[in-house]
């Protein structure tokens, strides 16, 4: 095969390459720098309409809920009287639960935390009060219902407590809940004796005399949540400290990742990557430098066994370097990737990296998920049904004797609801919608940085000075991003632009004059001292590259243009010479022609797909 394809930078920045399926360490920079500031929710005023489409459906299905159904398996599982409407699901209690025979009932009140969560960040943005009012009152309403009993009785005691912690968390610092720390703790002593004291790896055994679906549980997320806990109560919390160090699951997990050996095969993907914000806060809120080199590992054995859309873990399950099993995964399986619970780990564990090492390939990622993913999901329904699984399968499985296609499954993707009602990315999608507003800006004194180029406004004060910076254009849909600033008084600081390694040429105008550029792990810096109606012009050129799905596949790849995979609307396997490929036009709005061996297929974004079957990649000969 004699032509030229692109190829993602897996592991840009020289931090560590990847050799016979182990990170071989090549000099790891301290990082001394504090952490990069979180912009709060109600700095933002986000204008981007697909994203606050998301956010505002995912609002309407959590304000539709009745308090009654939401506290109905809490009340059911410490016998107390339930009364309303149970919504089914995962989410009810069935004490005769048979995981053998189906699913309703899997996870009884799991998403409960989440939703309050939600609400919260939701009010943080819009300051609506009566999301303000429902998170306050489901708290109260939930508090009675504390007791040990609802731990023993549940498959899952570690995440929901996890859920809980982080609904109080959020409710507390950000709804302004004055009773959510006294609730969370008299919630942690319930919780206490029936958790497992440490981190258990799934599906071992620490729960005699149950069947399988109790070894399910991730007591090994516990610390992410409990660390930011402890952070924002200080003195007051150092048994929430002292427990997240003890859920950190070092032996098995983090401490061979800090040492560059790749442990990821043949682990639950969602838990295990969110596992690595458990890493992060370990780092961020305890100082720990181990633990940080665990989570860049990860990550960057993550990038490698990644699909074009940044999405990972097909049927759930993360893969052995070599093993072959991504690729395989495109012809036997419709479930690629755990679509808003993946999205939500992998954005907040790009965030924490971005904050603490400065690195924008992490905002690459980011950037490479929304888009991709979640961005696309299929919103929630009022009657629990979810978007789960983002489909990627791309070609026929070849599976018998005869070496025949075997097409049952079909050949392309589908964007459908779960068979599942109210599962676990029920939980997550809301609380991914409300992050967009904290995900595309960072501060420092002296300092802010752009990661997202989504239509916005920030407001932040440097100094004395108040500032209102506005961000404008329709990228990624066009290359030009444009921003204002409205300033207090003349001030100095610097703005940092993530430039995308994938934007060859990238220029930069400050008030309509050129600006030469350099960009430094990601970033392009301006220095000056800024006024009111001054204005960067950004330029991101976008031209299609082709990405491989790996180095043992070379001429199985996505068609990628600027941060977006291009879905080719087909239900058959495409077929196209990669100088066709590489030549798509744009035949308007958000579509484009590929010119296949076969004719014309049209391509679009994943937020375009709609209800089309699809292929994410195509063969090149």
């Amino acid at each position: 095969m004699s032509f030229k394809i692109s190829r993602r930078e897996l592991l840009r920045g020289g931090a560590a390459v990847v050799a016979g399926g182990a990170l071989q360490q090549v000099g790891f920079a301290a990082v001394s720098a504090r952490p990069l500031e979180e912009v709060g929710y109600g700095q933002v005023t986000l204008k981007s309409a697909p994203h606050l489409a998301q956010m505002e459906s995912a609002r309407s299905v959590l304000m539709g809920l009745s308090d009654d159904s939401l506290l109905m398996p809490f009340r059911k599982m410490v016998g107390q009287d339930a009364p309303g409407e149970d919504i089914g699901g995962w989410y009810q209690y069935r004490a005769d639960y048979d995981y053998r025979k189906e699913d309703a009932g899997l996870a009884p009140s799991a998403t409960f935390g989440q939703w309050v969560s939600a609400l919260s960040r939701m009010y943080a943005i819009t300051g609506d009060p009566a999301l303000r009012e429902r998170a306050v009152r489901l708290n109260r309403l939930y508090a009675p219902t504390i007791a040990t009993e609802y731990y023993e009785k549940n498959r899952f005691p570690a995440y929901c407590f996890d859920k809980l912690v982080c609904g109080l968390m959020d409710a507390h610092r950000l709804a302004g809940d004055g009773d959510a720390l006294e609730i969370l703790e008299r919630t942690r002593k319930a919780a206490l004796p029936e958790l497992p004291g440490h981190a258990v790896d799934r599906e071992v055994v620490w729960r005699e005399g149950k069947d399988v679906s109790w070894v399910w549980d991730e007591s090994y997320t516990l610390p992410e949540n409990l660390y930011l806990v402890s952070a924002q109560i200080g003195a007051q919390g150092p048994s929430y400290r002292e427990m997240a160090e003890r859920y950190l699951d070092d032996a098995s997990y983090f401490d061979p990742l800090a040492r560059g050996e790749n442990v990821l095969g043949d682990k639950h993907a969602y838990s295990y990557v969110n596992a690595l914000c458990s890493a992060m806060q370990a780092y961020m809120v305890g100082g720990s430098e181990k633990h940080l080199r665990a989570a860049k590992n990860g990550f960057d054995m993550l990038l490698v066994q990644s699909f074009a859309t940044g999405g990972w873990g097909p049927d759930e399950m993360l893969q052995a370097p070599g093993s072959g099993k991504v690729f395989a995964s495109l012809a036997k399986s419709h479930n690629s990737f755990e679509t808003p619970c993946g999205a939500y780990a992998h954005m907040k564990l790009t965030r924490y990296l971005l904050r603490s090492t400065r690195e924008g390939r992490y905002g690459d990622s980011m950037e490479r998920v929304m888009y991709n993913t979640v961005l696309g999901a299929m919103p929630l329904q009022p009657d629990g049904h979810a978007f789960y699984y983002a489909d990627y399968r791309s070609q026929s499985s070849i599976d018998n004797a005869a070496g025949t296609p075997n097409d049952a499954l079909g050949s392309g993707g589908k964007r459908v609801y779960s068979d599942h009602r109210w599962p676990c990315c029920s939980g997550t999608l809301p609380q991914a919608a409300a992050d967009y507003w904290i995900n595309g800006y960072f501060h420092e004194p002296g300092a802010v940085w752009v990661n997202l180029y989504l239509p916005s406004v920030l407001r932040w004060n440097e100094g004395d000075a108040k500032i209102e910076m506005e961000l404008e254009g329709t990228y990624p849909e066009t290359p030009e991003v444009r921003l204002r600033m409205k300033t207090s008084q003349k001030v100095s600081f610097a703005l940092k632009l993530r430039i995308p390694a994938w934007a060859d040429g990238a220029t930069l105008q400050v008030n309509g004059r050129p600006v030469q550029m350099a960009v430094a792990s990601g970033f392009a810096t301006v220095q000056r001292k800024w006024r009111t109606g001054d204005t960067v012009r950004l330029q991101l050129p976008m031209k299609p590259r082709l990405e491989i799905l790996d180095e043992a596949h070379p001429e199985t790849v996505a068609v990628m243009f600027g941060p977006r995979v291009l879905f080719a609307l087909a239900s058959e396997p495409v077929a196209a010479s990669s100088a066709h490929a590489l030549a798509i036009q744009q035949t308007g709005g958000e579509e484009w022609m590929l010119q296949s061996l076969n004719g014309p297929v049209k391509m679009v974004p994943f937020t375009s797909v709609q209800r089309q079957t699809y292929l994410t990649y195509i063969r090149v000969i």
